[in-house]
């Protein structure tokens, strides 16, 4: 299988971004608001109860979780909000897709474009780097938490496809219909996870060094701060000793 976006892995080790504990609730209210619209019990909507597994990840009260759900399905008002997602190149030519959630379209279409034109990259037209991903479950476990064999024979037996060393924890890859059965897998053999989601991995990775490099990363935390931004994917690849040359 193909290599997949170092942005989880950087986002991570800096441990700063999702460090803002009020803006990861916001998004996780609107995954779960969104999730919802396609049913509110969790035992019959895989996407809900994933969204609800990450909520309970950042210990959200379970009012908020419920009424998060109301507003998703109707029960509460508040539920209009639009799914989008956008696409465009980074520095070095990086492919990009940029993952929305607003009650506002034209608003945050303008605030993307400003996003990547002030960063050095440019918005694409739909289509235009999508073809360069693939759609993936995509889970993280911590990596003192388990053995890679033991995990290897959960996953494989769940229907995983792959398991990959990720630095300090384990990243497990499947086909989006398999995601439920491998958290339910890991619950049940009472092993952690600390994120999942379907992601969009990339097919193959550009390799950015120097000002590309230090740009890319300039780009993808400077939309990811933005408030209607729930993901964001990309195919950059950066050393590791650029990575630390560039923390220095």
């Amino acid at each position: 299988m193909s290599g997949h976006s170092k942005w989880a892995t950087i986002k991570h080790k800096k441990a700063a971004l999702d460090a803002k504990r009020g803006k990861s609730f916001t998004r996780i209210i609107k995954e779960i608001m969104i999730a919802a619209r396609s049913g509110g019990d969790p035992d019959g909507n895989p996407r809900l109860r994933t969204a609800i597994l990450a909520a309970k990840g950042v210990s959200m009260p379970s009012d908020n979780i419920k009424k998060a759900i109301m507003r998703g399905t109707g029960e509460l008002e508040g539920g209009q909000i639009d799914e989008v997602m956008f696409e465009g190149y980074g520095p070095g030519g990086a492919a990009v897709l940029v993952n929305v959630a607003t009650d506002n379209r034209n608003r945050t279409v303008s605030d993307i474009r400003h996003i990547f034109s002030k960063n050095g990259g440019n918005m694409g037209e739909q289509g235009s780097v999508a073809w360069m991903f693939e759609r993936k479950s995509q889970i993280y476990v911590p990596g003192d938490k388990v053995t890679e064999d033991q995990l290897m024979n959960v996953v494989l037996d769940a229907g995983g496809d792959d398991l990959r060393d990720d630095g300090d924890r384990w990243m497990i890859l499947s086909a989006p219909e398999a995601h439920d059965a491998v958290l339910k897998a890991l619950e049940n053999s009472r092993i952690p996870s600390e994120e999942a989601s379907i992601a969009m991995v990339p097919k193959n990775l550009i390799k950015l060094e120097g000002k590309n490099a230090s740009g890319m990363l300039r780009l993808s935390e400077a939309l990811e701060d933005h408030d209607d931004v729930q993901s964001v994917f990309s195919n950059f690849d950066i050393d590791e000793k650029e990575l630390e040359a560039m923390a220095q």
